[in-house]
């Protein structure tokens, strides 16, 4: 017979933390053009287009739900284990490809990617057989994080008033948060 390590739990998306609230997610290889990129980012109000939560991390597992709204500037990035994502409302287009409601794509681990998304944005949930990961940012031209700066001031006011397409998750905003 084997131990039983983990209990039955419930888990409440009201009371589930924000990306920022946790620890799951490291940060690394910012180099000092990252951190210049990120801080410009930040400054053109990239976090007031994203929103993310913690839904379920128990020993080995992790759901999370994130909303990007539209027309979001999601920065070329990989992570370290595998994701899942899986699309509940809303489109992304991955390459030549559009996921909308019921579609999803698989991420291997060290994969650079990033998504537009469409006219309502986008929201989904990511699985991943992980507790924490890393993200490490590829843009390192500061003309590339002028882009996304420039792209997230344009449509600030707008997502300030935006509408979840489906509203799974109730969203708090973290207008300083750079990525979600």
């Amino acid at each position: 017979m084997t131990e039983q390590t983990t209990k039955f739990q419930i888990f409440r998306a009201a009371t589930a933390p924000t990306l920022e609230q946790t620890d799951v997610l490291r940060y690394e290889g910012v180099t000092p053009e990252i951190a210049a990129g990120l801080k410009v980012a930040g400054k053109g109000g990239i976090g007031a287009g994203s929103f993310a939560k913690i839904l379920i991390n128990v020993p080995g597992f992790s759901l999370a739900y994130a909303w990007h709204k539209s027309d979001f500037p999601l920065p070329l990035h990989s992570h370290d284990v595998d994701c899942c994502y899986l699309v509940i409302a809303g489109e992304m287009t991955v390459g030549t490809e559009t996921l909308s409601k019921g579609d999803g794509m698989f991420v291997p681990a060290g994969s650079a990617y990033t998504f537009f998304t469409g006219e309502e944005g986008v929201e989904f949930i990511e699985y991943r057989h992980a507790n924490s990961w890393n993200i490490v940012f590829k843009q390192k031209s500061p003309a590339a994080w002028e882009k996304i700066a420039a792209r997230a001031s344009a449509r600030r006011e707008a997502w300030e008033t935006e509408k979840q397409p489906f509203g799974l998750v109730e969203p708090v905003q973290n207008p300083d948060a750079v990525v979600a």
